[in-house]
């Protein structure tokens, strides 16, 4: 039986790993929950799973009604019960707990691009010291990991992330000048959290998936593309030195990666069942990305490239732009132009500190937020 820690079990994702350990009764047991601030259904999630230990946005006052013992994060990830500790909270909140459970030698399956995005370098030097797997949670990385099994980094010639393209794949930048926050969270093909879904109609999220996939993976940015594929059906691929290609293939469900997650080192009978009727599918078509229509994935690209604190100021910038957008306090093409003036501004620390991280993050966000003051 393994013992779960999940962080950001009131989110997508941690909705999502509990549909899989429901499934699976007597297979897992859920030692800790951290929610945010939806208390009645981390209150549901505590009695159903009777976690002994929890936390949330709320605090410690929180333990009479959830009838369990409060600790916070951090502890709740480096707690000497917890075996595997999914990482499935949004933003940089993941960063923390994701360090101290690698320092505390717990397995991380990580849904949080961010963690990378930010820290990649440190986080994973901390893995490689405490010889601590981290298990990708993401579709994509998912993917490729799977692709990867038995196969040999150095035989690697290209990874090559597939993007659904977002509701607006096929919007002129006209038309994307007018789109609102109700238009970008209608998403073609999967159910995400708010942050995401936003992300992946801008495509920063496929950016920071190459940051991500870099830090995971360690194959150099420019044997990092990203593709269109409409039909999310292939989720990711990888091609070898000698032409040859692997994908990875199924129906769009979350599920399935975090099942691949949990179970590692097996695989496990499909909770949730679903086959591919590829005589239904039909066409499996590409395209490349049109970076004048996305600037995202280029803003994201070229702060992987500049390294250092880069990454975390595009990270940061992002979450604000975001947030501004939904808020309907900026447009859509608001939100590449607001990162876009943050990264110009930043003079990058090369091997940062963690502290350096954590100031370059907050002096990112700082500079979003009076960027935008500053328009009106």
């Amino acid at each position: 039986m393994k013992r779960l820690a999940i962080l950001g079990s009131t989110g997508s994702i941690g909705r999502q790993t509990l549909e899989v350990i429901r499934a699976f009764p007597g297979r897992f047991k859920v030692v800790a929950l951290a929610g945010g601030s939806n208390l009645s259904l981390l209150k549901k999630q505590v009695s159903e799973f009777k976690p002994g230990f929890f936390c949330t946005e709320l605090g410690a006052e929180s333990e009479r009604v959830l009838k369990a013992s409060y600790l916070s994060i951090d502890e709740i990830a480096a707690h000497p019960d917890v075996e595997l500790v999914v990482v499935a909270t949004a933003g940089k909140a993941g960063l923390g707990p994701t360090l101290a459970a690698i320092r505390a030698g717990k397995t991380v399956a990580l849904a949080n691009k961010e963690v990378l995005v930010m820290a990649g370098e440190i986080v994973t030097a901390e893995a490689r010291r405490h010889k601590v797997e981290i298990l990708p949670i993401d579709s994509e990385h998912s993917a490729i990991w799977q692709c990867l099994r038995g196969e040999s980094n150095k035989e690697i010639a290209r990874l090559i992330l597939t993007a659904s393209g977002g509701p607006f794949r096929a919007k002129t930048k006209k038309q994307l000048a007018e789109v609102t926050p109700e238009d970008a969270l209608r998403h073609p093909t999967w159910q995400m959290g708010t942050k995401v879904t936003v992300d992946s109609a801008t495509l920063m999220n496929k950016g920071m998936e190459i940051i991500e996939a870099h830090w995971l993976f360690g194959v150099p940015f420019p044997k990092i593309e990203v593709v269109i594929h409409p039909q999310s059906i292939i989720h990711s691929m990888v091609e070898f030195v000698d032409g040859s290609v692997k994908a990875q293939l199924s129906l769009p469900d979350m599920r399935l990666p975090i099942q691949c997650a949990l179970t590692y080192p097996e695989r496990w009978q499909a909770a949730f069942p679903q086959n591919v009727d590829f005589s239904k599918v039909g066409l499996l078509s590409f395209e490349s990305v049109d970076l004048d229509r996305f600037p995202c994935l280029r803003l994201a690209r070229e702060a992987a490239e500049r390294g250092g604190t880069y990454p975390a100021v595009l990270s940061a910038a992002d979450e604000v732009a975001v947030e501004l957008f939904l808020k309907k306090k900026i447009g859509f093409l608001d939100i590449a132009r607001l990162v876009e003036r943050t990264l110009e501004r930043h003079n990058g620390v090369r091997h940062p500190s963690l502290e350096e991280i954590i100031a370059a993050d907050k002096w990112a966000r700082e500079v979003a937020r009076a960027g935008i003051r500053g328009r009106r």
